[in-house]
């Protein structure tokens, strides 16, 4: 006999997320959480990533009880420093700036909610730029496409231009890494394509 599967939300506004979750065959309605994600004093990006993934999932399932959530948070950084989401164009410049020539770690956690289980997992990946111009980052800035991500680049659009190397899961970076959602899927008693 065939387990009726469990009705999912997406706690997240990000078209990305909700991308990569149906390119694994999720079904899934989307209710973005509104949270608190500010840093909390030495918490580290790891620490940051798990417990914003955890409080999005919680934020939603406390208004859902019937259905499995998944959350999901992404931070850059470089040198201990956390990079967000760029609050304008000199923001994204300067952390772009930084980020050029070097490699950075992007943690992207997924954490999933239903009833009283939860779980959550943490991906890690290396990403490196090549050396960025004043003139490459401000034409990237007027496309557009860094003003919500983290890190102010996108590895799935433009911003792939300017990686030269990546350790780990492309997913990650883009903002939902897929091989920890589908194992926590699993684990829900959610059918994923076997793994």
């Amino acid at each position: 006999m065939h387990m009726r599967q469990p009705r999912i939300i997406l706690a997240s506004a990000s078209p990305r997320r909700a991308a990569l979750l149906e390119q694994i065959g999720v079904e899934f309605s989307i209710q973005p959480a509104d949270i608190d994600e500010s840093v909390r004093d030495g918490e580290t990006a790891q620490a940051l990533v798990q417990r914003l993934a955890q409080a999005k999932a919680d934020a939603v399932a406390n208004n859902a009880v019937d259905a499995l959530v998944i959350g999901s948070d992404t931070v850059v950084t470089l040198d201990d420093a956390i990079f967000g989401k760029p609050r304008d164009q000199a923001h994204a410049a300067a952390m772009l700036q930084q980020l050029s020539g070097r490699t950075h770690r992007v943690y992207s956690a997924v954490a999933i909610v239903a009833g009283d289980r939860q779980a959550n997992r943490v991906s890690s990946s290396d990403v490196t730029m090549q050396p960025l111009r004043p003139e490459h980052i401000s034409a990237y800035w007027a496309s557009g496409e860094p003003r919500d991500k983290a890190g102010g680049y996108a590895i799935q659009g433009l911003g792939a231009v300017f990686v030269q190397h990546l350790a780990g899961s492309y997913s990650g970076v883009m903002g939902l890494p897929l091989y920890e959602t589908a194992r926590l899927l699993i684990e829900f008693g959610v059918n994923v394509l076997v793994v």
